[in-house]
């Protein structure tokens, strides 16, 4: 496996995409309601009981019963505006975001072009090991990493020097102190993002490849980096 060295700083670019609209609101659907109760109000007028007429206080409960429930639907349907505009704001922000590259931790995607890895080894380590394992969980490949470079070039190929399919590969680092193991963790990489979209619970971003990620996980931004 090569491991190349790699720049981590440059101009940031962006680009423009799609803003959700907000939800319709139920105005339309109130009226409706409104001319509905009035009917039934009018109609139940009209067939009380003479001798027994239905006291102006039970008129006023209803209209008050009705004209709360008018107001709780109109406080949802603002509420529901508000979160959309939030919403939309997120994206706005996140626009710039798009045609640049992100670090994330994860699966990549290979697809034949060498992925950025960003390693931290342990400080006290005295070596390092790169762990790649595909799609399974199966070990792939495992080499050893330099201790004092900030990202590695990942080119796809597997400890017996074989290209490796493209898909879904993980990653992790070993660190080791005089012969034993001290930490195993995710190694993050970097991925070029294609897409910012509204997800359940806020904004997500597309990556190549397809992974969607929270724009919350994201790390770190850069610029797309020349392969070397």
């Amino acid at each position: 496996m090569e491991i190349q060295t790699q720049n981590t700083s440059g101009p940031a670019s962006s680009s423009t995409i799609a803003v959700a609209e907000p939800a319709p609101t139920s105005n339309s659907a109130l009226s409706s309601d409104f001319e509905t109760f009035l009917k039934m109000l009018t109609t139940q007028m009209e067939n009380q009981d003479p001798l027994n007429p239905i006291e102006s206080a039970d008129f006023a409960v209803q209209l008050a019963t009705f004209s709360g429930v008018e107001q709780q639907v109109r406080t949802n349907d603002l509420l529901a505006e508000m979160i959309a505009g939030n919403g939309a704001s997120g994206l706005g922000q996140l626009a710039g975001w798009v045609g640049m590259e992100a670090r994330v931790s994860g699966q990549a995607e290979f697809a034949g072009a060498p992925i950025t890895l960003a390693p931290e080894p342990d400080p006290a380590s005295d070596a390092a090991f790169l762990i790649v394992r595909d799609e399974n969980g199966a070990q792939v490949s495992r080499e050893g990493l330099p201790l004092n470079v900030d990202t590695v070039l990942w080119g796809g190929v597997g400890s017996a020097g074989t290209p490796l399919e493209n898909g879904g590969y993980t990653f992790e680092l070993e660190s080791v102190n005089s012969g034993q193991v001290t930490s195993t963790k995710p190694v993050e990489h970097y991925a070029l993002v294609r897409e910012a979209r509204l997800g359940s619970s806020g904004v997500d971003i597309v990556l190549t490849g397809g992974t969607i990620v929270p724009s919350t996980d994201v790390r770190a931004l850069r610029s797309p980096q020349p392969q070397v």
